[in-house]
């Protein structure tokens, strides 16, 4: 007695071999190209960035980019270089990076070196060759107004630049800016503690 189920196999089995059959006699034919059905799209024309371009209103291929937007990688940050906006960073932005991050700490030290250690010094105790030749010396990074910085006053002292020390927004990126905070950190952790010097009138501590 044939069940319904058998039914139902058999025709599943009857549509696998249709389905096979089908296979082999429409495999396509390997030594002739594909069909192109919009060969403008696939062979359209390139310009160069500063070649003429006739396909825009000024005649350029460079355009600018729409207002408002932003480029990839340089994310806005919403403060001004005043003090209290970097105390306001420091409430606002958190450190991104996790404190025991071997791969951010190893990358930090690197940006230290090349941007910091020059006034800083290696142990952050603002001993670096530029202070040691006559520079303003930046106080220790030990110092307790220094240890007692958030994470996000530190990075807008980074972006924004205080007292004698300038912006690093440009020479640094976001996530880099982050990863030298986290390497500082570190410093601090093992460098005993270091009064902080007094702050001159008209002119902010630089970390």
């Amino acid at each position: 007695m044939i069940t319904r189920r058998g039914v139902l196999n058999a025709i599943l089995l009857l549509v696998l071999l249709a389905t096979f059959a089908l296979n082999v006699a429409v495999r396509p034919d390997l030594t002739r190209p594909n069909l192109e059905y919009f060969p403008n799209m696939a062979h359209s024309p390139r310009y160069n960035a500063f070649a003429a371009n006739p396909n825009f209103p000024d005649g350029k291929t460079l355009q600018a980019p729409p207002e408002g937007s932003i480029p990839r990688g340089f994310l806005p940050i919403h403060y001004s270089a005043t003090p209290q906006d970097a105390l306001l960073a420091g409430e606002e932005l958190l450190q991104p990076l996790p404190a025991n991050d071997p791969v951010a700490l190893e990358r930090g030290a690197a940006v230290f070196k090349n941007f910091c250690q020059e006034c800083h010094g290696p142990a952050g105790k603002g001993d670096g060759p530029v202070a040691l030749r006559g520079f303003p010396p930046p106080p220790p990074l030990a110092a307790d107004h220094a240890v007692k910085m958030k994470d996000g006053q530190l990075f807008h002292i980074l972006s924004y630049g205080q007292g004698n020390m300038p912006s690093y927004a440009s020479q640094l990126s976001r996530q880099d800016r982050w990863r030298a905070i986290l390497y500082v950190r570190t410093l601090q952790q093992r460098a005993p503690a270091a009064a902080s010097p007094p702050v001159v009138a008209g002119k902010g501590a630089q970390p």
